[in-house]
């Protein structure tokens, strides 16, 4: 028995959608990563190769700067209001945010390689015009 010829023809996807769930940008049913950060060799469900994808420290990045954004106001609000002692602050406070980050990382792992995906990135591509002086105007 013969299979089908591989599906061409994908609708686009939201990349927000797809993502912030971590699935594959192309088919929106395979997963994109392979335990909690690493992206896998290619969808098992469309095959896919993301060999495409490399977010680099983006999403540590967003992630860090958005539970700053978030939990800077509630950690000033706790302190005014409440003025608990340090000890509680590196209880509970560096705790809540190490897990605000944590939370955040995969789905924004997900959402920028989606967008990657989507704009067709690559790694740059530099062209030589030879040896240092030469092929240019300038001698």
């Amino acid at each position: 028995m013969d299979e089908p010829p591989p599906r061409t023809d994908y609708p686009p996807l939201s990349t927000l959608s797809t993502g912030l769930r971590c699935r594959c940008p192309r088919c929106g049913k395979g997963p994109l990563l392979r335990g909690y950060l690493t992206i896998r060799d290619a969808c098992p469900a469309c095959g896919l190769d993301y060999g495409f994808a490399d977010p680099a420290d983006g999403p540590a990045f967003f992630g860090m700067s958005l539970v700053g954004l978030v939990g800077l106001p509630l950690f000033m609000w706790f302190e005014f209001t409440v003025h608990p002692p340090i000890w509680v602050h590196a209880v509970v406070t560096a705790p809540l945010l190490l897990g605000a980050c944590l939370a955040v990382l995969r789905p924004l792992k997900g959402w920028m390689v989606s967008e990657q995906y989507v704009h067709k990135a690559a790694p740059p591509e530099w062209a030589s015009v030879g040896k240092h002086g030469e092929g240019s105007k300038w001698r």
